[in-house]
């Protein structure tokens, strides 16, 4: 099957940064637990398990710098706060476990951040100018007598350095028992969906006090449970569609024009069990951990922990494209079960043109795919790379055969399992990339795009 792309190879990369503290100042909350990319690609959000959020900002190109591709500081805010549900006697993290961005309708903008309880939307705004000459406060906000006041002033709007603040606007949670995984934006940008293990409630943005649950699967007897919900996604164009994946492999469409209980979808998407490879890590493997529409809304891509799969709308009987990402852990997964590391949620992601494929794996490499030949190349994030920004990057290779002199392959036996890259995201517009190990940042460009830069 041809992609919408028309590049028959493979992209290929250059470093451009890497942000993140060096290994000796790492703490647990510096771990980078999602990454997200706005509309345009001009800002890059990401949320760590401290609850912080830092917004990069791209370069702007000016008369001395034409460094379009390189992403600096914009805001750095605490988005949520540790917890304590007195009910149950649990502590919530505050780790921020997604961010969705609103189209830009303003000059401010505005996102959606969430950690396991509560959803907050904030809004990040600049500030250049101020008032000055109040007339019952002084020049540095404090409240002056009223026998002072002699005379009236009028206010004068003075120019000041450049300030962004994030404001909270509002707070939506008491709504989800158990933990958020993920929370999606709907096309209307007025109403969107946050999702937990078994339920997945409808929210508008305007209203705090009151969601809808158009999805339950929690059975009267949860001795009875064969699965969980791990994601939802609306669809990128019409409003009424959503899906939501699930533990067992199975992708499940809905539409809200049928019912506004949508437990009964309109559509399966699952593939039948091949059972001559049947184990039984068979359930864990099948478990999908990201799922995303193509910008076109025509197919779904989703991660399970060996393989990535796009599936057709119109076809929902087996998925029109498979590309297996680390088959050679196949036969590690007894090793991966007891380390826990079977249990990772891997992401992935389109291109702009929906004509390449991008998820991670374990020794901090991650995999760029080609729809259009089906040829796929692997990368090794390091901080090494960005002191040779000019250098192309070179594609590595996990065989069983691999040579010890070589530095370009790597034996399955030598992978470092806590070396993994599970987040990433696809610029919108150009091909770029931004890739979370533990702790660090980094983003690449393609080729192609590199004639924006310079070093």
């Amino acid at each position: 099957m041809q992609s919408a792309g028309s590049d028959d190879d493979l992209l290929e990369w250059y470093p451009s940064q890497v942000k993140g503290p060096v290994d000796d100042e790492v703490q647990e909350a510096d771990l980078i637990s999602t990454i997200e990319f706005n509309e345009d690609g001009e800002f890059l959000a990401v949320g760590d398990k401290g609850g912080r959020i830092v917004i990069f900002q791209r370069e702007q190109q000016t008369k001395t710098s034409s460094r379009l591709n390189d992403y600096n500081v914009y805001i750095t805010f605490h988005s949520h706060e540790p917890e304590f549900d007195y009910l149950k006697s649990l502590e919530i993290e505050e780790k921020i476990n997604q961010i969705r961005w609103l189209k830009r309708k303003n000059a401010a903008h505005f996102l959606l951040s969430t950690n396991d309880k509560t959803v907050k939307l904030w809004k990040i705004s600049e500030k250049t100018k101020r008032a000055e000459g109040y007339n019952l406060r002084d020049d540095n906000g404090i409240i002056r007598s009223a026998d002072n006041i002699t005379n009236l002033r009028i206010p004068v709007i003075k120019p000041m350095e450049l300030m962004v603040e994030a404001t909270p606007k509002r707070v939506f949670g008491n709504a989800h028992t158990y933990h958020i995984n993920s929370i999606s934006l709907n096309s209307d940008q007025e109403t969107f969906l946050s999702a937990d293990d078994l339920r997945i409630n409808l929210w508008h943005t305007e209203v705090t006090d009151q969601s809808f649950n158009i999805v339950d699967i929690k059975p009267p007897n949860m001795e009875d449970l064969t699965e969980v919900i791990t994601g939802a996604e609306f669809h990128p164009r019409e409003c009424n569609l959503f899906v939501y994946s699930s533990s067992r492999g199975i992708i499940r469409l809905c539409d809200m024009r049928q019912s506004a209980l949508c437990d009964r979808h309109c559509k399966v998407f699952e593939e039948p069990e091949d059972p001559t490879t049947r184990s039984f890590f068979s359930e864990i493997i099948s478990s999908i951990s990201d799922i995303k529409f193509s910008h076109s809304g025509r197919y779904m891509l989703t991660r399970d922990f060996l393989n990535l799969k796009i599936w057709d709308l119109q076809m929902d009987n087996k998925p029109v494209e498979t590309y297996p990402i680390h088959e050679y852990l196949r036969t590690k997964l007894c090793v991966l079960y007891e380390n826990d590391c079977i249990f990772d949620k891997f992401e992935c992601c389109w291109s702009p043109r929906d004509d390449h494929l991008l998820t991670g794996s374990y020794h901090n490499l991650f995999k760029v795919t080609s729809r259009s030949t089906r040829k796929d190349a692997i990368f090794e994030a390091s901080r090494e790379q960005a002191i040779r920004p000019r250098q192309l990057l070179k594609s590595k290779k996990v065989s069983p055969a691999a040579r010890r002199n070589r530095r370009d392959e790597i034996n399955p036996d030598s992978l470092e399992f806590p070396k993994k890259i599970l987040h990433c995201a696809y610029h919108p517009v150009d091909n770029i990339i931004a890739i979370a190990t533990a702790h660090n940042l980094f983003t690449y460009v393609a080729k192609d795009s590199a004639s924006l830069s310079s070093s």
